[in-house]
């Protein structure tokens, strides 16, 4: 039993949302969303709430149903706040700064490391060693931040690296010396 997929999906005032076939299209005051959804499951519109409908009770048709859902309220919740995400930079000399849109990452590679935003998603550089991805879209905002960290992933040695900012990173000990 799905109770993600039950749950009915609020919109709130200055949402607007369009549904033709298996595409559905979230308009609101940061911007424009479409997804397209699966075949299977239906999307129906009542009053100012969305709600998902799937055929059976199959276990693909289930897992879809909830799946469906939580694209749907995450666009709409895009759309009305907008997602973010926070990386911190740990390590001396590592610092981050923008230069127009683009980030620039001095990592402790020869050469600064350049990152373009993607459209619709965009860079604060509030301190030297933090970065904020923000955008509309959570799995474009996800997708840039993991993009972001793989260009120097933490190491468990000395903890330096990108990292996300809740992320604790496992230490190892280092060498034992011998006696």
């Amino acid at each position: 039993m799905s109770r993600i997929g039950k749950k009915p999906i609020s919109l709130p005032s200055g949402v607007e949302a369009k549904i033709e076939g298996n595409t559905v299209t979230i308009k609101g005051p940061k911007g424009t969303l479409t997804q397209q959804l699966p075949e299977e499951i239906t999307l129906k519109q009542e009053d100012n709430q969305l709600v998902a409908e799937r055929p059976s009770e199959s276990k693909q048709h289930r897992a879809l149903h909830g799946l469906t859902r939580a694209l749907v309220a995450n666009m709409v919740e895009g759309v009305t706040k907008g997602f973010e995400k926070k990386l911190e930079l740990v390590g001396v000399g590592y610092r981050a700064q923008m230069q127009g849109n683009k980030l620039v990452i001095n990592i402790g590679y020869s050469h600064p490391v350049e990152i373009d935003p993607p459209e619709g998603i965009e860079f604060e550089v509030p301190a030297p060693n933090k970065i904020t991805v923000k955008g509309i879209d959570k799995q474009l905002v996800g997708n840039t931040t993991a993009h972001i960290r793989a260009v120097r992933k933490p190491e468990p040695y000395k903890g330096k690296g990108i990292r996300y900012e809740d992320e604790v990173v496992r230490r190892k000990a280092g060498k034992a010396g011998v006696k």
